[in-house]
């Protein structure tokens, strides 16, 4: 099944930075600066998913 579609919640993290949860998918990641996180975000979801499976769009 090819996932069309992934919402991440990202919120400043306590101890600094920022944090990226996948909901409905168990991806998690965190950086330190939101340009970070974004190329953070897509390295998790290329390790998560298998080629064919993955999004074929990522957007900001």
């Amino acid at each position: 099944m090819i996932a069309k579609e992934i919402i991440f919640l990202v919120e400043e993290s306590p101890e600094g930075g920022f944090e990226a949860r996948a909901l409905g998918y168990s991806i998690y990641t965190e950086a330190e600066t939101p340009e970070e996180l974004k190329n953070m975000v897509k390295d998790a979801i290329k390790c998560h998913f298998e080629d064919e499976e993955a999004p074929r769009k990522f957007s900001p």
